[in-house]
């Protein structure tokens, strides 16, 4: 797991997902920030307690600081941040601005708004 973040935001919906089986799906998610702001370490807080709680099949997030990296903005269209592309699975999604809207994040991944919970392990 790759982790250095921010927020997450409002939700570009282009298509609607199905829900997906978040058990077996594994997620590659990069949230671009500009700089260490508030906004910008709430984002990859609740980002990272989004992936942790809600992407038991696994995940990779990327953290880009813009404000370090410009040219990934040109690169990956990016006009305001904070930003987070899920790239995998496909359909890829934007979520643009605020990232503690956890409801509409999962929404928009096709995932459910209950945590995991992992069936209990057996005795042999």
């Amino acid at each position: 797991m790759k982790n250095d973040g921010n927020e997450i935001g409002e939700l570009d919906v282009s298509a609607t997902a199905a829900t997906v089986d978040p058990i077996t799906v594994h997620y590659v998610l990069c949230l671009y920030i500009t700089g260490a702001t508030t906004q910008s370490a709430r984002a990859i807080t609740n980002l990272r307690r989004l992936c942790e709680n809600y992407m038991s099949g696994g995940y990779e997030l990327e953290i880009v600081d813009l404000s370090q990296h410009p040219s990934f903005a040109k690169g990956e269209q990016i006009v305001a941040a904070p930003t987070l592309i899920k790239k995998l699975p496909l359909p890829s999604r934007r979520f643009i601005g605020d990232m503690s809207r956890t409801e509409r994040i999962l929404s928009g991944l096709g995932l459910s708004t209950q945590p995991e919970k992992l069936p209990p392990e057996r005795s042999p």
